[in-house]
């Protein structure tokens, strides 16, 4: 078996292979009686091409670093992907694709990292995995950077391809302008994505909603177009030839990304049915099934049919991926003797193991001083940024107020891009991401499924309403990727309503597995991104302050070693039996204090909770919780520069909240809480409305 890349063998039996794929896509969707056979049935010369003959993979180790990556960014066709795994032989079964978006079965709906082995990255959202495959090449230009960026192109253990697969849906959405203007800006040499270009969507024939010259758009951005049309001859001709070659043509080119614009016959070749909307996401029919199935010169009867010759063929990839990972594994061992700290280095980051000692540079805050806790957070990241490496990110557009570079580092730039302002070359730190929040998170999770570093990315609290559908993948996928959020309230002032985040905390918690963490001060802030960089498994929000809030005295009040742990007391009661607790985040905990202060006054023992994250806290014992809130003590009230909504669930029916149900205004941020009633009077005011209540 050759492990030559360049070459084409192509026979018989590959022919069958692919129209084995289509029969497979067919009887799948109409087994279940619901999916989207048609992009599996044009796609499969296209897929079996890539996975068979020219992709680096090795099926037996679908974790093999050195591997190509491939993304199914229109996750609908999840059959165009879970097919070659079958006929690739990564595990899954004849039985799995019988079993297609049904209970327990590897093969949902869509696509999902982490649950089938070969999936690299969950897909559906359209857009979102192409902005993903950005994710990942610029991921791997970062590591080559850092272990081996001597080498030239193409002889380093870390060079490999991203392959990226979309549709007329993907093209369409605002998310790809974004990731592919920032793949084409970043010159992502490692990254080729084949555009089934087949003109229908569910609405049938595109042309109802889309006019554009998309191969102008994308030469505009600086890539590297090829145009693979099977229907120029007026008859479809599949011809694999061209577009092999075409796809060698992408490999060799390092200096641009490449677009394949591959025009394809969706539903090809079922006779009724091509062509049209119909096939794009429902059954064929018993009928049509059986029609395409005669063309194919195949069984109209039989299901899930699989000639063993045509398998046993199909499964010689993995003699070919053996071969592949031998020749890598020669160039790796060789490197890893030739750099031994790196090749440490490598191993920790690969396992998400962070240095001995690293939180012993973490810089802790004297009080007496006012820090905003968006400052706190860029000195953590200057800290801790010269013990890790893998750390690295940007903003969108907004560094200088997300205090997200760390001082002395590069930019991850093309070096003819640097600036007088940002200094770089390819194998930069500091991530600049313009104005595209939304491809911001998704290139992020992209990073983060790549493996080994740990990004981060940050904007305006309340832009991440741009970037949600990406911050919801990030969590569903459970990855390491770090979301900063500065701007957090109010508090930003004169900027006014249109940037002041009303309900986006709450939001933002409503997405099941992230953590949205809110610090008080800048001791909080530390102890926080400490337990970000330590939870391995999952996405987390900071949301930062524009202005700046006083240090808290930790000897007068708890350690901040607290925030770990999502709520904790900050401040008891005298004699630490409290009759009301006020429960604060944030910008607001000092307003609480001070609150406390006038209620201990008149007499009533007051215990303040810091809770910077409700996720944390959800997590502990719940003899923890009921020692930080006494389910006896029910009077109890919220503090916090947003909507109330989750906060019942602490506070309780005796409880009350400080909070803020409209719009803000444009204002200093000191007026803004005096006429929006977040002060320390209104704080005491509600805790003796509580009381009222728990005693009625």
């Amino acid at each position: 078996m050759t492990t030559d890349i360049n070459h084409l063998d192509w026979s018989e039996l590959d022919n069958r292979a692919v129209d084995t794929v289509r029969a497979l896509a067919m009887d799948a969707v109409e087994k279940v009686g619901s999916g989207h056979p048609g992009t599996a049935m044009s796609l499969a010369p296209a897929a079996y091409l890539l996975f068979n003959k020219v992709m680096k993979h090795d099926p037996a180790d679908p974790a093999w670093p050195g591997r190509d990556r491939f993304v199914l960014s229109c996750g609908h066709s999840s059959l165009t992907l879970y097919i070659q795994l079958y006929l690739s032989g990564y595990g899954l079964s004849l039985d799995d694709l019988k079993a297609l978006r049904t209970w327990g079965s590897k093969t949902p709906g869509h696509p999902e990292h982490g649950f089938t082995e070969g999936v690299e990255t969950t897909t559906g959202p359209l857009g979102q995995g192409f902005a993903n495959a950005v994710g990942m090449a610029m991921a791997a230009r970062r590591e080559r950077g850092l272990f081996d960026p001597e080498a030239p192109v193409g002889a380093s253990p870390f060079d490999h391809t991203i392959w990226v697969v979309c549709s007329d849906g993907d093209v369409q959405e605002g998310i790809n302008h974004e990731a592919a203007a920032i793949a084409g800006h970043q010159r992502l040499g490692n990254l080729v994505a084949i555009w089934d270009d087949n003109r229908i969507s569910i609405e049938d024939d595109t042309q109802i909603a889309m006019s554009e010259d998309v191969i102008a758009r994308y030469e505009a951005y600086g890539w590297d177009v090829h145009r693979v049309d099977w229907l120029k001859t007026g008859e479809y001709v599949e011809d694999v030839e061209r577009l092999h070659a075409v796809l060698q043509a992408a490999k060799a080119e390092t200096g641009r990304p490449t677009l394949i614009a591959l025009r394809t016959v969706i539903g090809w070749p079922a006779p009724k049915k091509k062509n049209t909307g119909k096939i794009h996401g429902s059954a064929l029919g018993a009928d049509e099934v059986a029609a395409t199935k005669k063309i194919l010169g195949m069984d109209p009867e039989a299901t899930f049919a699989v000639d063993a010759q045509v398998l046993e063929h199909a499964r010689k990839v993995k003699e070919r991926g053996e071969a592949l990972r031998a020749e890598w594994d020669e160039g790796y061992a060789a490197w890893r003797e030739a750099n031994p700290e790196r090749a440490a280095e490598y191993d920790r980051m690969a396992a998400r193991e962070l240095p001995e000692g690293w939180a012993a540079k973490l810089p802790s805050f004297p009080a007496g001083k006012d820090v905003a806790t968006r400052a706190a957070s860029g000195e953590v990241l200057n800290a801790v940024g010269p013990v890790l490496p893998e750390l690295w990110g940007g903003s969108a557009d907004l560094a200088e107020s997300n205090n997200t570079t760390i001082k002395g580092e590069q930019s991850f730039i093309p070096t003819e891009f640097q600036t007088e302002t940002w200094k770089g070359g390819p194998y930069g730190r500091t991530l600049h991401f313009g104005v595209r929040e939304h491809a911001m998170g998704a290139i992020l999770n992209g990073i983060a499924l790549h493996g080994g570093t740990r990004p981060y990315g940050a904007t305006f609290l309340v832009f991440s309403d741009y970037m949600r559908p990406a911050v919801r993948l990030a969590a569903l996928m459970e990855l390491p990727v770090t979301f900063v959020w500065t701007h957090d309230s109010i508090g930003l002032g004169e900027d006014g309503p249109t940037h002041q985040p009303v309900e986006h905390l709450w939001a933002l918690r409503a997405i099941p597995g992230l953590d949205v963490v809110r610090p008080a001060d800048a001791n909080e802030t530390a102890v926080a991104w400490r337990t970000i960089l330590e939870n391995t498994g999952r996405p987390a929000g900071l949301a930062l302050t524009r202005q700046k809030l006083p240090v808290l005295d930790r000897e007068k009040y708890a350690s901040a070693e607290g925030v770990a742990k999502g709520g904790y007391v900050l401040a008891d009661a005298a004699g630490g039996t409290p009759e009301v607790i006020l429960i604060a985040t944030g910008s607001e905990v000092e307003i609480a204090l001070a609150a406390r202060e006038s209620l201990e006054a008149g007499g009533t023992p007051t215990r303040v909770v810091s809770m910077p994250c409700v996720e944390w806290f959800a997590e502990q014992e719940q003899s923890y919780q009921d020692q930080v809130l006494p389910p006896a003590v029910r009077a109890r009230v919220s503090v916090e520069a947003g909507i109330a909504l989750g906060w019942r669930q602490f506070v309780g029916d005796a409880g009350e909240s400080v909070s803020l149900e409209h719009y803000g205004a444009s204002a200093d941020y000191q007026t803004l809480y005096k006429e929006f009633g977040i002060t320390p009077d209104h704080v005491a005011a509600a805790a003796r409305s509580s009381l009222t209540k728990a005693k009625g």
